[in-house]
């Protein structure tokens, strides 16, 4: 899900599973793998560090739930009216995807997307038909030959000209024909509906996250289900990924004021594991 208000983007995405009581077995796992993956990018996309040190660290995660990042997944720097800024984190590093070693800096924002699977992680397209989000591709230009798409890409121009968009907004009944042109000759950028294999599960957390001076703020939140994972996560480099604080702490001896504590740091995380379900269970 994602708005703007005069371009200034905020976005958010989670899994939940529709069922009573918690969710348990590889679902679980898998949900635990991408909530757990986001709590430490969370925590790394911070001024000074790299984007690979975030797409290292996710990829350790969601090994230790014995799942996999998917492939192909972008997190992308927000800007105004700019949905997929030049500051890119990938999701996993292969020889087929490459993008510019960047550092995060103060005052940027980043739309953190996280996705992880119990399969391969190579989520394959199936049918076409299926893509009903796409987004104006600014830096192309093509004269279309078909009535229908001229009028199509009009409107889209005038409604639509830089974010994405659905095609259920368009008034023209036979819009899926005009897209195909469109889409053919990269006038438009696709957002299409990807599959796992059969029997594998997919979980995805996305949110925006704020670069302050004083520390990262994330400002799009998801309400998680009570889960129960079968792995257990006993690896120290990922708990202490999780021990770091969101905030900065402030140089000097300041008073702190009784009963105030600084909700919005997040620090001490814990992995979602097996260990915490036993004694939530007894």
């Amino acid at each position: 899900m994602g708005c703007h208000i005069d371009g200034f983007i905020a976005v958010v995405a989670h899994t939940h599973v529709v069922q009573e009581g918690p969710v348990n077995d590889r679902k679980a796992d898998v949900i635990a793998a991408a909530n757990t993956a986001a709590e430490v990018a969370l925590r790394l996309v911070r001024p000074g560090k790299k984007n690979k040190d975030v797409t290292d660290a996710i990829q350790k995660v969601a090994a230790a739930y014995d799942c996999k990042i998917v492939e192909g997944v972008l997190s992308h720097q927000l800007k105004q009216f700019v949905i997929d800024g030049n500051k890119v984190i990938l999701s996993v590093s292969n020889p087929d995807t490459r993008v510019d070693d960047a550092e995060f800096e103060e005052n940027e924002v980043y739309a953190v997307d996280i996705v992880a699977s119990t399969g391969e992680g190579k989520p394959k397209l199936l049918d076409e038909k299926q893509t009903t989000i796409y987004k104006r591709a600014v830096d192309k230009n093509y004269h279309l030959k078909m009535k229908t798409s001229r009028f199509i890409f009009s409107e889209i121009n005038q409604k639509f000209p830089i974010l994405p968009f659905t095609a259920r907004a368009l008034e023209e009944k036979r819009a899926r024909l005009g897209l195909v042109e469109c889409v053919n000759h990269d006038l438009l950028q696709p957002y299409p509906v990807l599959h796992e294999k059969p029997g594998d599960y997919v979980a995805h957390i996305k949110f925006t996250v704020l670069l302050m001076p004083n520390g990262s703020d994330r400002i799009t939140l998801h309400p998680l289900q009570k889960l129960q994972p079968t792995k257990t996560i006993d690896d120290p480099e990922i708990k202490g990924w999780l021990a770091l604080g969101t905030k900065t702490k402030k140089k000097g001896g300041g008073k702190k004021k009784k009963g105030k504590k600084n909700e919005g740091d997040k620090a001490d995380a814990e992995p979602m594991d097996a260990s915490k379900t036993d004694a939530a269970a007894s």
